[in-house]
């Protein structure tokens, strides 16, 4: 694979669409750490740490949905294996306003993009998400 995060946000994506509780992604520290991001910010009820049906380690991705409708309305992947995309602070991108966020992997960690300049880091810019 080789886009990992690239295939998470799919699989939530399409998940949702399909209006299931529950989605499961192989694990790694960058994908648990974006989705402590998105647990972080609202997006998500929760995961957890599984083993998956092959016996590798994989994570149990709990959706949200308000009346309905997913709370993840759009999810875009930014910087991709082919294009990296690297921005400093003043250049971090706002969601839709300041409705939305970008998840950044700084220095300091991953990050949303409100944290990050709070920071006054810069970093990659890994997908944005309203």
């Amino acid at each position: 694979m080789n886009d990992p995060i690239g295939d998470m946000l799919t699989r939530i994506r399409n998940a949702q669409m399909r209006g299931k509780s529950t989605v499961s992604t192989p694990a790694s520290k960058l994908r648990a750490w974006v989705l402590d991001v998105l647990l972080e910010e609202g997006y998500i009820r929760g995961y957890e740490r599984t083993t998956g049906a092959n016996g590798h380690p994989a994570l149990e991705i709990s959706l949200k949905y308000y009346e309905g409708t997913p709370v993840i309305r759009e999810v875009k992947r930014v910087s991709k294996p082919g294009r990296r995309v690297y921005l400093g602070v003043d250049e971090i991108p706002q969601v839709r306003q300041g409705l939305g966020i970008s998840i950044v992997s700084t220095p300091k960690g991953v990050m949303s993009d409100a944290n990050a300049r709070s920071q006054n880091v810069g970093g990659e810019v890994l997908c944005t998400v309203f």
